[in-house]
């Protein structure tokens, strides 16, 4: 895994921990949403850490794993992957509270199922994730991107 996977979960997995229970954690208030500090555009959270994972999903029968080694760096990409969806749902992130919402959410939970399945060391498992994975690439391909290809018209 490359170091700005590491950072990027360490982050998003702290971002998302809740405090332990005290009477210390009861006297402050919530952290408000401008603490988060979004330091890559949408442009390279794509290019630099959501195509590279999805295509570790996507591609598995490319290079099936075999070994300890291949199968934890599975895991990691698809941890990644689950957690890039958290990051698309960040305030300055996220588009609107509804469809992009919805559509990071299919990421997030298409990435922790492949991460299960890859520390299950099931084969099948992930590549059962690959539909789902590019439903929520497409519907939010779809809807956000202005030059995603689009099918034509069907003729009447």
């Amino acid at each position: 895994m490359n170091k700005i996977g590491l950072i990027l979960l360490a982050g998003a997995a702290l971002a998302q921990a809740p405090p332990a229970p005290g009477p210390e954690t009861a006297a402050k208030p919530a952290a408000p949403a401008s603490n988060y500090r979004n330091v890559g555009n949408m442009s390279r959270l794509m290019i630099d850490i959501i195509y590279p994972t999805s295509d570790a999903i996507f591609y598995v029968d490319r290079d099936e794993p075999k070994t300890d080694l291949q199968w934890n760096t599975l895991a990691s990409n698809a941890l990644i992957l689950a957690e890039s969806g958290n990051l698309l749902m960040m305030p300055g992130r996220a588009r609107d509270q509804e469809n992009w919402i919805t559509d990071s959410k299919l990421m997030t939970d298409a990435g922790a199922a492949a991460y299960k399945a890859a520390r299950a060391k099931d084969i099948e498992g992930v590549r059962a994730v690959n539909d789902k994975l590019y439903q929520s690439c497409v519907a939010c391909h779809t809807q956000y991107r202005s030059d995603y290809p689009r099918r034509p018209a069907a003729k009447k």
